[in-house]
């Protein structure tokens, strides 16, 4: 009965190799064949996450800690750390952090986050983060990302303020090809709700992917959405951020070497109409 309680072999062996990078504060880059998961996640599953019940009880100081803002006299914290900038730039479905490494260098004013709902891969790309840091000691390479274990179809209001964003990028996300899976499709109706209510007026849509079907959705519903706009094609090919989105991602990088196609498109979050009796309220006052 002992033996049958054991854990495998190799996965006792992933398990030791983690725990061995987190205590020694690595520089060495973790091996992706310690974090081995599931390519997708159920996002209607339980996941037994921790989220913040509001963006303001977010601790995002113990991600940020080069931004962490000095705590004032006097004032009670309520649990909340704050940071001498806001987060303006989301990668959701993050895999395994090739995006963010790659913008770190390219936004230096900007914080961006990754959220990644499966547990391993989350791990992965936060020892990804600290070994880059102690890779670079007394810059500020590295130290405006951050990654979160997060399911965004449920919870992403609870980590951002409405018009928080400027950027949220959409690479390669699982394509659910039955029908009965589109439900499971990290955009919709409803989720582009969701998307409109973080990013500011101007912010960016970035989506990608290498299955046109999945494309053709993705752009028939921002389309239908009142709140955005399509980005046109001189546009996408002047963004510093599509080139980097083609090819530093690591699904991006296995569709370059398979030599398959990439359909790639933005989209605009335009501004908020008036509400009904304000437009020429202040005529003849």
């Amino acid at each position: 009965m002992q033996a049958l309680n054991r854990p495998h072999p190799k996965r006792q062996k992933r398990e030791d190799y983690r725990k061995a990078h987190k205590a020694e504060a690595q520089t060495e880059l973790p091996k992706k064949k310690f974090y081995r998961q599931r390519a997708h996640a159920n996002p209607f599953s339980d996941h037994q996450l921790t989220y913040p019940a509001s963006p303001d009880l977010m601790k995002w100081a113990e991600y940020y800690p080069a931004y962490a803002a000095p705590e004032e006299e006097g004032k009670e914290s309520i649990g909340r750390q704050r940071l001498t900038r806001n987060i303006t730039v989301a990668d959701i479905g993050c895999g395994f952090g090739g995006l963010l490494v790659a913008l770190a260098p390219r936004l230096p004013d900007e914080l961006l986050l990754g959220l990644e709902i499966r547990m391993q891969v989350t791990e992965f790309v936060q020892d990804r983060i600290s070994a880059l840091r102690a890779q670079n000691p007394g810059t500020s390479l590295y130290q405006n990302i951050a990654c979160v274990r997060a399911n965004t179809m449920k919870f992403l209001p609870n980590f951002f303020h409405k018009a928080q964003l400027s950027k949220i990028f959409l690479c390669f996300p699982d394509p659910h090809f039955k029908a009965r899976k589109h439900k499971a499709r990290i955009v919709s109706t409803t989720l582009n709700s969701e998307y409109a209510f973080v990013l500011r007026e101007g912010g960016i849509m970035y989506t990608i992917t290498d299955v046109e079907d999945l494309h053709k959705w993705m752009v028939s519903h921002f389309e239908a959405h009142e709140s955005f706009e399509r980005v046109s094609e001189e546009e996408v090919e002047n963004d510093k951020c599509v080139e980097v989105m083609r090819m530093e991602t690591e699904e991006g990088k296995k569709v370059e070497r398979n030599k398959g196609e990439k359909f790639v498109a933005l989209f605009r979050r335009k501004a908020e109409p008036p509400w009904p009796g304000e437009e020429g309220s202040g005529e003849g006052l």
